[in-house]
């Protein structure tokens, strides 16, 4: 992805080093692309991760090379996001109103409860805010084999998708649902919601591809990368098996193919993925 040039967002906060406390960030508070899938998806106890983070030391951090291109790179990510929502926004008589991106290390607070790198980067509605630890990057190259940067563009995107939901009213519709059903009937929907994030993802790729932002390559880095996360892809790879009533985000066939969507009309109202019943 080009990016030599070109402007940052100054939607950044740094909290790089300072640590956090709390309760972890879970579910529909704080929505976490890969690390609290993997987790729950395998039979973890959420307290057990809790007391695990909580109590890790804090460590000084010592800002290299690699993290400050990384933090170059998702600044003029997130920058591209706020252009591009702005102008949709703007199409359809509504108000973008940019997100925040807070870079951390290990441990955060949120105004979703406390948040961890483990649980990869997330949203948090309550605080229109996306965080991220960069250490994630490495773990997008080596644990789910999805390398380049445009990888790490299309999470930072989904995550925006998140926030433009949280914009729309959507958020609001689907979390509700959580006290009102059974687990498994929940996840039916949560998948829905992912997916939709996933479509949104796609059509800021398709804008910025419009602008002559993308290289050779990008796009099959982004699609590499929604297959990966996906929650079958996941599942075999750490057990063998999947069990799809547990699924939260969507299967690797689904997340790709939102994204595609997203990425060939480059429309708001494409992407209803609680009434498509083929993907």
């Amino acid at each position: 992805m080009k990016t030599d040039g070109r402007r940052k967002s100054t939607n950044v906060e740094d909290r790089r080093g300072r640590g956090g406390g709390g309760a972890i960030a879970l579910g529909g508070g704080g929505l976490g692309i890969v690390g609290i899938i993997l987790f729950l998806l395998l039979g973890g106890n959420p307290t057990e991760l809790i007391n695990n983070n909580a109590t890790a030391p804090n460590q000084p951090y010592v800002e290299t090379e690699q993290d400050r291109e990384l933090a170059d790179f998702v600044s003029v990510v997130l920058a591209d996001t706020e252009d591009i929502w702005t102008e949709l926004f703007q199409q359809q008589g509504l108000t973008y109103e940019n997100p925040t991106l807070v870079l951390y290390t290990g441990q955060v607070d949120t105004a979703c409860g406390y948040g961890s790198a483990a649980a990869g980067p997330f949203y948090c509605p309550g605080d229109q805010k996306l965080y991220i630890d960069l250490q994630f990057y490495n773990e997008l190259q080596t644990t789910f084999k999805a390398p380049g940067d445009f990888a790490m563009a299309y999470v930072i995107a989904h995550e925006v998708g998140h926030h433009v939901q949280t914009l729309l009213g959507i958020s609001d519709q689907v979390m509700p649902l959580r006290q009102k059903m059974s687990e498994e009937q929940f996840n039916k929907y949560l998948v829905r919601f992912e997916l939709q994030a996933d479509y949104f993802a796609g059509v800021w790729a398709h804008h910025a591809q419009g602008r002559g932002y993308l290289e050779r390559g990008d796009l099959q880095e982004a699609i590499t990368a929604a297959g990966a996360v996906g929650d079958d892809t996941i599942q075999k790879r750490a057990r063998g098996y999947v069990v799809p009533e547990s699924f939260t985000h969507g299967t690797a066939t689904q997340r790709i193919y939102w994204f595609e969507h997203g990425f060939e009309l480059g429309t708001i109202a494409g992407g209803d993925t609680f009434n498509e019943t083929e993907k």
